[in-house]
């Protein structure tokens, strides 16, 4: 049988926490430490009550270090804190000796990214991200569709995708553009991920609208021209989205052909 992997885990009160718990226990792995400064931390209980926390980050950098001197090291940093911190822990992990998996974006600013691949070739770990509409069987079945038609085919593409916000999100730090990055980093980053898996890299890049609530542009990727709107505004919604009381709306037409995938795993 294979020796588990040791995780840490920071920023494990966050709302997306639970979910790399349980990819953490489904995968037959172990959660050795958590961080966070929050400490409504019940969750560990449920896959992982000998889990070793703390609130303060000299303690659990002391804790960390001290494991990995052992011969049973911490293997995974999992990253579950806002944008604007990512940097900051993806490359204490990295230092640490560890691999790392951070929700997107990994970064908030490019030259972030150049400076991770120097680090990882420092230090010869990686960091990784969870772009998971990769997954969706949909999506999936696109790809492969694309890939085995015409190579000289350019497809003209139009998304949209809106999913409705609270006054909340506004006094967060995901409505701080400092932190989150803005609509277009903390939320089109699946979409302009998933475009350029399916139909190739960009060639050409225009915002045309950027604001607080919403981002639409163009797009011109190697197969294909794509024009998106992203919102975070519940004025936004197609009347039938609306009526059928629906808070989330995305849809992808491709040359007239549309599916809508409001159902895709998040």
């Amino acid at each position: 049988m294979d020796k588990k992997l040791n995780f840490a885990l920071i920023g494990a009160a966050g709302y997306i926490a639970p979910r790399h718990i349980k990819a953490i226990a489904d995968t037959g792995n172990n959660l050795l430490v958590a961080y966070d400064k929050f400490d409504s931390v019940g969750r560990l209980d449920s896959s992982f009550p000998d889990c070793s926390f703390f609130t303060e980050n000299e303690q659990f950098d002391r804790f960390c270090s001290k494991q990995m001197r052992t011969d049973n090291p911490l293997s995974w940093v999992s990253i579950c804190t806002p944008n604007y911190t990512h940097d900051a822990f993806i490359r204490y992990g990295l230092r640490l000796g560890c691999d790392v998996i951070c929700e997107k974006p990994l970064v908030l600013n490019p030259y972030n990214i150049d400076n991770l691949v120097e680090l990882e070739a420092e230090t010869g770990h990686k960091a990784y991200t969870i772009l998971q509409l990769r997954l969706h069987d949909k999506i999936r079945a696109l790809r492969e569709k694309v890939a085995n038609g015409p190579k000289d085919k350019i497809y003209d593409v139009d998304l949209t995708y809106i999913t409705s916000r609270g006054k909340w999100y506004y006094s967060s730090w995901k409505g701080d553009v400092h932190k989150s990055g803005g609509i277009a980093t903390n939320i089109g980053v699946h979409f302009y991920d998933m475009l350029q898996w399916i139909f190739g890299p960009v060639k050409q890049n225009i915002v045309h609208v950027m604001s607080f609530d919403r981002v639409a542009g163009f797009l011109e990727l190697e197969r294909a021209r794509v024009r998106y709107f992203l919102s975070i505004n519940a004025d936004c919604l197609p009347a039938n989205a609306v009526q059928g009381e629906k808070r989330t709306y995305r849809t992808l037409s491709i040359d007239g052909e549309e599916f809508e995938f409001s159902a895709a795993r998040r």
